[in-house]
């Protein structure tokens, strides 16, 4: 058998033991499935709380207003990006897709603890405080672990960093449907809670989601 011969037989052997595989969704619909996850919470609690107390507080500190579309601009980005930068061959630029909402949230934030206080809206206390900081983390643990899930597919090749958009999109998310049952005014304390509570959020994702992510 000549050299030729012998190069196709191997050639189909190898491609008889071959299974097929099943092609991934484009990454933004792989994000919009995602999204759509959080908007199906989103709805219970709207259902549970309704949103008068979420409109009447951004009607009287329009502040408000702007820090939730920051949060909820910067869940869309941070999923869209963390879903691109998992196919290989995509720029590590977008990684910064989501900086400017997330600086709109961070800043739209602080001016809430500058202004004067919004009459008839509780202050909130340190108790309170604690409650937004296991919001977040509850909510964030399950949006992260249903995103690695779906990244793991994709083998990304930036672990580290996709895993720190993927704790970005969930503690924003997560941030984002606090404020449909959230009635306190902005306070030092309620910045802090949350600040905390997304670094938490973004260092686990960090450490053992980009682990999860490298041994896809």
């Amino acid at each position: 058998m000549s050299d030729a011969a012998r190069h196709e037989a191997l050639i189909d052997a190898l491609g008889a033991e071959l299974t097929p595989v099943r092609r991934l969704l484009p990454p933004w619909r792989r994000a919009l499935g995602w999204l759509a996850i959080v908007a199906v919470i989103a709805v219970g609690l709207f259902v549970r709380y309704g949103a008068g107390t979420m409109l009447h507080r951004w009607s009287v500190a329009p502040d408000l207003g702007l820090a939730a579309c920051g949060a909820v601009i910067t869940a869309v980005t941070a999923a869209l990006a963390s879903f691109m930068l998992a196919v290989p061959g995509r720029s590590r630029s977008w990684a910064w897709v989501p900086v400017p909402s997330a600086l709109l949230w961070i800043g739209a934030s602080g001016m809430g603890c500058l202004r004067a206080h919004i009459p008839g809206m509780p202050v909130m206390d340190l108790h309170g405080a604690n409650d937004c900081l296991i919001f977040i983390i509850s909510f964030s643990i399950p949006l992260s672990g249903l995103m690695v899930w779906l990244l793991r597919r994709a083998c990304p090749l930036r672990p580290v960093l996709t895993a720190v958009l993927v704790g970005l999109a969930s503690a924003s998310a997560s941030a984002s449907l606090l404020e449909i049952c959230h009635n306190f005014d902005a306070t030092a304390s309620d910045l802090l809670m949350h600040t905390v509570a997304v670094g938490i959020v973004v260092g686990a994702n960090a450490l053992m989601g980009g682990r999860l992510l490298s041994k896809a």
